[in-house]
């Protein structure tokens, strides 16, 4: 037999309205109260009647989620986000694919007006513009994104900022040519921001005269992704680095370098965005930048859930947190820049050798007990510096023994390479 909402209240050691407040997802429980009922719920298998919540509450206690792609992985991982909040809210996400087509984003914002379906709306809208709000009487609404809906609860990410320290990340490493893939000539908000913090970060930084090098994509995929990669290769443009404005558009990117024969992150570093989990098993493991979409999705239902319970809330603007992810794709501490901006000549070890007036690497002189700088010993077969002579006691020099063939100096690095298909 189904156990009672009584029998909740009884095994949580709460009141029976406690239980109900929980159940109807009421924001005034204190969370250790709300987690001990929802545990207690789970365990006993506590189904509570839809029919009736609606009809006493007057609700559906179903929230709409109106995405404009479902098999995207940032959208897939975001709508877990969301049907995990909400059901541990006692609320149903129910989730719709708009394709960002005007007219299917209006029909779901009609079935929220006046709750003749949804209770609330969370939407991540394309095509739909502020004015068609203004003749709907819609439940709560809360946008997901960067469009401007005014009177509305907005969370959305720093698309500007976090661009910006993705570009700054490449540039410590000492990349100077740094493409950006994923700019939309419709300008919609995110790449559009995201454009702009690119450019913020490269010229913030005039006196090394970095290039802007842009590549457009009619979306996010890795199919653009690839084809956006295969165009600068052909174009014949020097590049160290690219910041894709998606983890999509990096995979796609990363099989056409991998095609071509460049090696990531050697010769070309790659960042993306979203922090998909594809990323975290791709080769090279994909630098990104990680939006917290549990904070979005939480962030959202809060919201939603405050209102229903009839909060007067002021519309609020909210910023998800977010932070660079760094793996194999773009990596390291950052490298000192040699004069003409280039990253100096990696040693054998990796490290940047320090460069001489001409280009190669000097080997610091030891100083001799007069403060004169002596001759270096002359390494052996084995690299290991010979032994150096003994003074006599009428400090003549000793005869210095017969030098081995000195190793080949390493050849002075080029500016940042041109990747070229092998």
């Amino acid at each position: 037999m189904a156990a009672t909402r009584r029998e909740v209240a009884e095994a949580a050691g709460v009141s029976v309205r406690t239980v109900s407040n929980v159940v109807n997802g009421f924001d005034h429980v204190a969370p250790a109260t709300r987690e001990r009922v929802l545990r207690v719920i789970h365990e006993l298998e506590y189904q509570p009647s839809e029919l009736a919540r609606s009809l006493k509450v007057g609700r559906s206690g179903l929230i709409g989620l109106m995405l404009p792609e479902l098999d995207t992985a940032y959208f897939a991982e975001l709508t877990r986000a969301f049907v995990e909040g909400g059901a541990e809210r006692g609320l149903t996400v129910v989730v719709d694919q708009t394709d960002g087509d005007r007219e299917r984003e209006l029909a779901l914002l009609r079935r929220t007006a006046g709750g003749s379906l949804f209770d609330a709306l969370a939407l991540s809208p394309l095509a739909l513009r502020a004015e068609d709000l203004e003749a709907l009487a819609a439940g709560p609404l809360v946008f997901l994104g960067e469009d401007e809906f005014p009177g509305y609860d907005k969370v959305m990410i720093d698309n500007f900022q976090a661009a910006r320290e993705a570009v700054e990340h490449l540039l410590a490493q000492g990349r100077r040519r740094i493409a950006a893939i994923g700019a939309e000539r419709s300008h919609r908000a995110a790449s559009s921001q995201r454009l702009a913090g690119y450019r913020a970060a490269i010229g913030a930084h005039a006196d090394l005269g970095l290039p802007e090098i842009v590549e457009y994509v009619e979306g996010f995929r890795r199919p653009e992704g690839a084809a956006a990669m295969r165009r600068l290769l052909d174009s014949g443009e020097r590049f160290d680095a690219i910041f894709c404005f998606s983890d999509a558009l990096a995979l796609g990117a990363l099989r056409t370098l991998h095609e071509a024969g460049v090696s990531v992150p050697d010769e070309v570093a790659v960042v993306g965005w979203d922090d998909i989990e594809d990323g975290r098993f791709s080769i090279p493991s994909l630098t990104t930048v990680s939006p917290d979409k549990q904070w979005l999705a939480e962030t959202a239902l809060d919201r939603i859930v405050r209102r229903l319970a009839g909060e007067k809330l002021e519309p609020e603007v909210l910023v998800a947190p977010h932070r660079l992810v760094v793996r194999e794709s773009a990596p390291g501490a950052p490298a000192a820049p040699t004069a003409s901006g280039a990253p100096a000549a990696p040693t054998a070890s990796g490290a940047p050798a320090t460069p001489t007036a001409s280009g190669a690497p000097a080997t610091p002189a030891t100083p001799t007990a007069s403060g004169a700088p002596a001759t270096p010993a002359t390494p052996t077969a084995s690299s290991a510096p010979a032994t150096p002579a003994t003074p006599t006691a009428s400090s003549a020099p000793a005869a210095p023994t017969a030098p081995t063939t000195p190793p080949t100096p390493p050849a002075a690095s080029p500016n940042p390479a041109s990747p070229t298909p092998h």
